[in-house]
């Protein structure tokens, strides 16, 4: 028996209109910085209740957190970026709140920089799903040292290359061309994080043939494939059945 969320996640045609208004207004300034500035203070996330059901398609999390259903269509494919977002942005809370030792101040800002925007994108998938967003997730972050530079880093470079993957590879399964344009927007922020990071660790590696093809593509990877590996810094369950193939 995998576990999943009590509330059965699936679009609801009455409530179309107004979900791709809050998709496509923009955060104001003002309340992005009330927002990053109120999450920066959070040190985890929490979840709701859950229950069991039977399903097959599902990644296990490193622990025992309630597990979450994703749900179908668009709205599936958006809680998956929802959940991703939830994951690096309680990275770089973590990385800011307790800075491994020799953190520049170079480093300390672009990497708050980086905290922010991915703050705020977590922010704007949770405002924009409703009623229909995924729960908070339980970050499992044991594996990584966040005392230590390189083990900081290094889980950096594959949140935000798995990121970029996840976003290429889910683009194909959208249907709202509203909703692909906005992918489009967050996957080239993503990029460029992954360039920075990169560079961090070896100056010059931003765009090195481990994550840009022969064709000079970015390379992409399915929802399962990511969340194979997303779920081992997640404590919950991820149920990806509804999701399109």
């Amino acid at each position: 028996m995998n576990r999943f969320s009590t509330d059965k996640l699936a679009e609801r045609p009455s409530d179309e209109g107004l979900f791709r208004r809050s998709l496509t207004t923009p955060m104001q300034r003002r309340n992005f910085l009330r927002v990053a500035g109120a999450s920066a203070a959070a040190s985890a996330l929490l979840v709701t209740a859950a229950c069991k059901k039977d399903d097959d398609t599902t990644t296990p999390g490193g622990g025992t957190g309630a597990g979450v259903n994703l749900g179908t269509g668009d709205v599936g494919i958006l809680n998956y970026a929802y959940a991703l977002e939830q994951l690096e942005a309680a990275f770089y809370i973590q990385v800011i709140t307790t800075k491994y030792s020799g953190m520049t101040a170079a480093e300390t800002a672009l990497l708050t920089d980086i905290r922010d925007h991915e703050v705020a994108h977590r922010e704007f998938f949770k405002a924009a799903l409703g009623a229909n967003a995924i729960a908070g997730l339980t970050p499992n972050f044991t594996s990584i040292n966040f005392s230590d530079r390189a083990s900081v880093l290094g889980a950096a470079k594959a949140f935000e290359d798995l990121g970029v993957q996840a976003y290429n590879g889910a683009g194909s399964l959208i249907k709202d061309a509203g909703y692909l344009t906005l992918a489009g927007k967050i996957v080239s922020v993503e990029a460029r994080h992954a360039a920075y990071i990169r560079d961090l660790i070896s100056n010059g590696s931003f765009a090195d043939n481990t994550v840009i093809d022969n064709n000079g593509l970015d390379m992409s990877k399915t929802p399962a494939a990511v969340l194979a590996i997303a779920g081992q810094f997640v404590s919950n369950t991820i149920d990806f059945s509804g999701l399109p193939k």
